[in-house]
């Protein structure tokens, strides 16, 4: 690992990753290993959108997504927040531990980290972000921890006793995150090469308005819109924001490497 990124003063690298770049080809948690190891400081935060659908569909519920966003009622709620807090969280804690990396599993739950709103009726029990609190984040990175952390939040304007916890946007959480720790990197693992143009090539790097230019034309769609936003709220706070094909071996490295990878916004 270059020796200049230690020397850093801003060390976090806040890394999403989500279920469908986690396979036997990828080397996503090796890597974030080396990179708590090169002197740095990731910070995880995990999806579980695939996993969410199987269990929802045992169910009986068919999934349904507003603009890249997972339509919630309370029975989905449910079973999201149990998949994610509980089962995916708690897997990729040993898969940490598994490689003698100390992690600790945590949602945005815990310490007030994410505090939110309800987004929209659209939307039913999806938050829309409006207080971060990274101060717990901080202290477990100085108790030599890597935090991995699920995406929910506390609603601040609860109805009921049944209205406390709302769904977070994976991609969304991970913005304010990186906003909130001023991070040197925000990295998306996805399983596409990056963002892609209208004649489906990679875009290798694009600032924040051409950014959101390409949601509004409409050449992002589904799931890239989220990440894009989410680079987009955090870009001047971070030093670059990244969307890079986690299912290389080696890519979340060749990217705090500065090696051309992905799409990078800044």
């Amino acid at each position: 690992m270059n020796d200049q990124l230690k020397d850093n003063k801003n060390k976090f690298i806040v890394i999403k990753i989500g279920g469908s770049t986690l396979g036997e080809t990828d080397s996503t948690i090796t890597d974030i290993v080396s990179i708590k190891n090169s002197g740095l400081y990731p910070v995880v935060i995990h999806g579980g959108g695939k996993l969410i659908n199987e269990w929802v569909a045992k169910q009986g519920i068919m999934p349904e997504f507003v603009n890249g966003l997972r339509r919630t009622n309370k029975q989905t709620l449910d079973v999201a927040i149990a998949v994610l807090t509980g089962l995916i969280n708690s897997e990729l804690v040993v898969e940490f531990q598994k490689l003698n990396q100390n992690a600790i599993g945590l949602s945005g739950l815990d310490g007030g980290i994410l505090k939110a709103s309800k987004k929209s009726s659209d939307l039913g029990y999806v938050g829309e972000i409006l207080e971060t609190d990274i101060s717990s984040i901080k202290k477990i990175v100085k108790l030599d921890l890597i935090p991995i952390i699920a995406p929910a939040a506390i609603n601040i304007y609860p109805n009921n006793k049944n209205d406390l916890i709302l769904n977070i946007n994976a991609d969304t959480a991970a913005g304010h995150i990186a906003k909130a720790l001023n991070a040197k990197k925000l990295i998306f693992q996805t399983d596409v090469p990056g963002i892609m143009d209208m004649r489906k090539r990679t875009i290798p790097h694009m600032t924040s308005n051409q950014a959101s230019d390409l949601i509004a034309s409409g050449v992002a769609i589904g799931g890239m819109i989220p990440k894009i936003q989410a680079c987009v709220f955090a870009i001047k706070n971070i030093g670059s924001g990244h969307i890079i094909d986690g299912r290389i071996n080696g890519s979340l490295n060749d990217c705090i490497l500065g090696k051309k990878i992905g799409t990078k916004i800044s």
